[in-house]
């Protein structure tokens, strides 16, 4: 999964070195050979020569070995946990492919744009395939494609980004060895294995195309490498990267809670699908901001003062749990649609409620169960979605499954609009969802299973293994019936294909809970408040606006609506005085007990208007309160015990 960033369109990049060719002279798409499960003959190679970093130019030089006749490179389009065709080909220049010292022409596929044919040479073995791959600087990238992965301190290297493929076979059945060249004096962290080092060249082990791909790196001045096993069989290590030597390091509160958070997921799921693994965190308030899973690894970056801001920590705390979750949601088991041959393949997203919704849900309870939270802590975040989700206009017109369906398109987003557009939902709701699931077994059951006994039963099989394992809707409920009988069918489908004015997930009343609004806070939106400085009045006005007054979602047919008032406009003044967040916040409170509007000077581009909203119903936000019966959230998060 990867955490949503800023956005920017996206620029395409001029891949040079070609000569001019008729159309005539490669195979298109539709004579491209189908993916086989055969070996690919001999190992590819590759060197990404990382010492220009700091430029945010990385230098790949790969050899190939080739049969004369028609060929086909691929770059990997689809990139497993982001579910979409997001490969950054616009990001690759300079490519120059040789044989025996020759340059070779080469056309781009004109019905694939991630495809480059060629005509192989006779008496060639080996191609020689040069480029440069450009890493977008802060603010230029995007959240799919690529986004800002270097500073003058780091790197972090996705290696879908750096190497190109053949077609016609499984990418399991490629095998490919990687160098890599760091600047002086850099360490780096990675599940892959070294074979050799001389200097800062670092050669790894063989490894197939598809674990080379699963298999980031980051490497840096300022890192730092703990154990978050301590004396298990198998290990697991945190390592770090950042712009600052003090930020690299985890106080010994932090390094305890991390050292439970993967002993209660070991716990949780009674098995592990590694053979080590490696967190791979990145702090800096350069690069983008996002999770992305990996079998052995995952790729986690986040603000630079993730450790020693407690806001931020507290904000940010159940991001390396959600993708360390998906080593076995996601990466061992996972939804057949998912599953493709090669990184060039559609995926279908349709299951996504389970492979994110149901890692999100385990995320924070793990976060809960481990320390990371506390019980109260994980009630705000709760709160939050709930009412979030509650709030959804959108859910009128658009299903839960759509989300997941539309995924390509959702997770690409546009502008504003988040409550009436739905975008990725399947996150939250998809949390939701699964805890209607969770409570509803205990509630049957009496209490004697749980959703941690499904967790058991639908990964817990061969144990150490990491070879991905399919399911399909009809598995999920198949395994849901052995934990708890039940028609799982009807209850999911009723809920992920409804459309209208209520949500349908009712696991916090279930809960023994239900959702409140009062005029105050709770802490996870005033730590949400201490990091952004903006409002979140989706509640009472139905608008969220940043610290500047930039009106990022309005809620359709709420108060602001109704006012004229849209997202990108961005609001001067309130009630005749410049814009703040607390200002606009005392104007609503004040509102309750007056009868005058609200009145807000709006910009819209260079034209200026005044418009009022007519709501006194005070400020608004979301609380968990307990409801009677049994207290079913208080146990989903109580810590596990072996």
């Amino acid at each position: 999964m990867k955490i949503p960033a800023f956005r920017s369109s996206l620029i395409a990049a001029a891949v040079i070195g070609a000569l001019s060719l008729s159309a005539a002279s490669f195979a298109q798409d539709a004579s491209r050979p189908a993916p086989v499960d055969q070996p690919y003959p001999g190992t590819l190679a590759v060197k990404v020569d990382l010492t220009d970093a700091a430029k945010r130019i990385f230098r790949v030089h790969e050899t190939i070995p080739v049969k004369s006749g028609p060929f086909t490179l691929l770059y990997p389009e689809w990139i497993p946990g982001e579910h979409a065709p997001s490969g950054p080909i616009q990001n690759v220049a300079g490519l120059i492919i040789t044989a025996n010292g020759k340059q070779l022409p080469w056309r781009r596929d004109l019905r694939d744009m991630f495809a480059i044919n060629l005509d192989v040479p006779a008496g060639v073995s080996q191609l020689d395939v040069s480029f440069q791959f450009l890493s977008p600087a802060p603010g230029q990238g995007s959240l799919f494609g690529a986004s800002a992965s270097s500073t003058p301190n780091f790197v972090d290297v996705e290696f879908n980004q750096v190497a190109f493929y053949p077609a016609g076979h499984y990418s399991s059945q490629i095998h490919i060895q990687p160098t890599v060249e760091l600047p002086q004096g850099w360490k780096f962290g990675t599940a892959l294995q070294v074979e050799s080092q001389a200097g800062n060249a670092i050669t790894f082990k063989p490894v197939t195309f598809n674990n080379f791909v699963d298999s980031p790196l980051i490497a840096g001045t300022h890192f730092d490498r703990v154990d978050l096993a301590p004396g298990a069989k198998v290990p697991v290590h945190l390592n770090v990267v950042g712009d600052a030597a003090n930020d690299v390091k985890l106080t010994t509160k932090q390094l305890d809670e991390q050292r439970s958070m993967v002993k209660q997921t070991g716990l949780l799921f009674g098995s592990h699908h590694y053979d080590h693994y490696d967190f791979l965190l990145t702090l800096s308030d350069h690069t983008g901001h996002f999770g992305l899973e990996h079998h052995q690894s995952s790729d986690d970056r986040l603000p630079a003062d993730f450790f020693t801001n407690d806001d931020m920590h507290t904000l940010a705390a159940s991001l390396m749990t959600h993708e360390y979750v998906h080593s076995w949601n996601g990466k061992f088991r996972r939804p057949a649609d998912l599953w493709t041959p090669n990184f060039n393949v559609k995926e279908q997203d349709d299951l996504l409620w389970v492979y994110e919704g149901l890692t999100d849900y385990w995320c924070s309870v793990l976060t809960a169960r481990s320390g990371l939270w506390t019980p109260a802590q994980y009630r705000d975040v709760m709160a939050n979605m709930d009412a979030a989700m509650s709030a959804r206009t959108g859910r009128a017109w658009r299903s839960l499954q759509d989300t997941a369906d539309a995924a390509p398109l959702t997770y690409y987003g546009g502008g504003g609009w988040a409550n009436w557009r739905r975008g990725t939902d399947f996150y939250p709701e998809g949390q939701l969802l699964w805890l209607d699931v969770d409570t509803k077994i205990r509630e049957l059951s009496g209490g004697k299973h749980s959703l941690d006994d499904f967790a058991r039963a639908f990964y817990g099989m061969d144990n150490g293994s990491y070879v991905t394992k399919t399911y399909t809707f009809d598995d999920v409920i198949h395994t849901l019936n052995q934990v708890q009988p039940f028609d799982w069918a009807k209850f999911l489908r009723a809920r992920l294909d409804y459309t209208g004015p209520n949500l349908p997930e009712k696991g916090i009343d279930r809960g023994g809970w239900k959702l409140v609004y009062t005029d105050k806070p709770n802490a996870a939106t005033k730590a949400m408040e201490s990091i952004r400085h903006g409002a979140n009045m989706a509640y009472s006005i139905g608008l969220s606006a940043s610290s500047s007054g930039s009106i990022y979602d309005v809620q359709w047919n709420g108060p602001a609506f109704k006012a004229g008032l849209v997202p990108g406009l961005t609001i001067v003044a309130v009630d005749g005085k410049d814009f703040s967040s607390e200002r606009l916040k005392d104007a609503v409170k004040a509102a309750k007990t007056g009868s005058a509007p609200i009145t807000l000077l709006v910009k819209n581009i260079d034209v200026y208007n005044t418009v009022t909203i007519d709501y006194h119903g005070g400020l608004r936000y979301p609380h968990l309160v307990r409801a009677g019966g049994k207290d079913l959230i208080g146990a989903i998060v109580a810590p596990l015990k072996k």
